[in-house]
């Protein structure tokens, strides 16, 4: 049994829509879809969730709603009339979405959630009406009824475990099922979304309470690429990769899978198949425990900017009990979460997203640090970007890091900060914002120059 997923790319019109119809109809051992809210249907669109949010925004304001309201119906609307299907649907969807805009605004954050999670739900019926349209015994199942469980967390929720053995349940039902993606719902009956990329994480959770042989993730591309093709022309296709390196890859930038989504699916032992909707009989990128194909020792390189790094020197360091406690202490009393810690014997630098900060919360954070350590020096840098080299056969092959660093060197970009995990599935160099590009293409050639156009 497999669990496939589709992503709003794959759902935003009816010409996509049959699309998603021939690949599920095509292998019956499909039989768990999972959907996202409808996305763009061009460059310059908008996505269904992007109308939510905002529609969702004037609500708790009191005002207007009714344009983005129909705005929204429309979008469904168009495609159930691009495939044929009669009105009822829409009404439905109607009923529903006034319901949900019509529900309890006295928690912000509740209601939100509320109408984020519509555009997926919305979808899944109308997707299951579709099906049953074209002759497909299939049919909506709310995350509720299936026993989807999470957490109390707005935008961040994270799965019960107990939902897990609820969901092998969906293993008995007939037919084929349609789950809306993004969000489950807590012990009291509220709604509580997942992060970005939440379908994915439903389509990993799915896969792994029903304990499916594989979860197939269509999205818009062939593959995963070695690196980012709007930075570097016909990147190489990454054929196969391990969980770790995908979540790797998927932290330091790539938009093919948020770096939580996998998780369930990895510790499920379950292999993942990234797809094209639109070209299905391409080989597209598997991901897995152990992989068999052998892509050298760098598989991908991804990189991320909206960084700052805050440098700490301080003359022996190494001997001052508490002093790192100290340092974390001072950055959670401002709430604020860091994302590498690179230290030596006299100095440490602190990385952590720019977007936390504000100007009174940089103020007080350096003052704390340069009068409660007594600090040599404290010196933060704004507009740093992150760079991940990555690979599991890094640590089989020796020199790969002095590699990097003299091809960073002979492209003339300054390493800022670098940083290498103890799994040795990664390095990380930290670069200025201006030169990441310069940087990515400088380690591609390095790394992959035989596939180079």
């Amino acid at each position: 049994m497999k669990v496939i997923k589709f992503g709003g790319s794959s759902l935003a019109s009816g010409i996509q829509l049959n699309k998603v119809f021939q690949l599920v109809a095509e292998d019956s051992e499909r039989k768990i879809v999972v959907v996202s809210a409808p996305g763009k249907r061009f460059k310059d669109d908008t996505k269904v969730t992007d109308l939510l949010i905002d529609c969702a925004a004037k609500a708790l304001l009191g005002e207007d709603t009714s344009e983005l309201f129909e705005a929204v119906i429309a979008r469904y609307a168009g495609i159930a009339l691009d495939t044929g299907m009669d009105d009822a649907i829409i009404t439905q969807i109607r009923a529903d979405l006034q319901k949900t805009i019509s529900s309890d605004k006295s928690d912000p954050d509740k209601f939100l959630d509320r109408m984020k999670a519509s555009g997926e739900d919305n979808n899944a019926k109308l997707i299951a009406a579709y099906f049953k349209f074209k002759g497909l015994n299939a049919n909506y199942v709310n995350p509720k009824d299936a026993g989807l469980f999470v957490t109390d967390e707005h935008a961040s929720a994270q799965v019960l475990p107990e939902s897990y053995d609820r969901l092998f349940a969906l293993r008995e039902r007939e037919g084929i099922i349609v789950f809306p993606g993004f969000f489950g719902y807590t012990k009291d009956g509220e709604i509580s979304t997942f992060s970005r990329s939440g379908s994915d994480i439903t389509g990993a959770i799915v896969a792994n309470g029903a304990q499916a042989e594989l979860y197939e993730n269509f999205t818009d591309v062939d593959a995963v690429y070695a690196v980012n093709p709007a930075i570097v022309k016909n990147p190489k296709k990454v054929l196969e990769l391990t969980y770790r390196e995908m979540r790797e890859l998927s932290y330091a930038g790539f938009s093919v899978f948020h770096d939580e989504a996998l998780i369930p699916a990895f510790h499920a032992g379950i292999p993942v198949h990234i797809k094209n909707t639109n070209n299905p009989d391409s080989c597209g990128t598997r991901v897995v425990h152990e992989r068999e194909n052998n892509n050298g020792p760098v598989v991908g390189i991804a990189s991320d900017d909206g960084f700052c790094s805050i440098y700490i020197s301080k003359y022996l360091m190494n001997r001052e009990i508490g002093f790192g406690r100290k340092v974390l202490q001072i950055l959670e009393d401002a709430g604020l979460n860091y994302e590498h810690m690179p230290s030596g014997i006299d100095d440490l630098t602190i990385i952590i997203r720019e977007n936390q900060f504000g100007e009174d919360t940089e103020r007080t954070i350096m003052t704390r640090l340069k009068e409660e350590l007594n600090a040599d020096q404290v010196i933060m840098q704004h507009g740093i970007s992150l760079i991940m080299v990555v690979g599991e056969a890094m640590r089989h092959n020796v020199g790969i890091t002095s590699r990097a660093s003299k091809a960073l060197s002979d492209a003339k970009v300054n390493i800022e900060m670098i940083n290498q995990g103890s799994s040795e599935v990664s390095i990380m160099f930290g670069v200025k914002e201006e030169q990441e590009n310069t940087a990515v293409r400088a380690l591609y050639n390095e790394f992959f120059s035989e596939v180079l156009v």
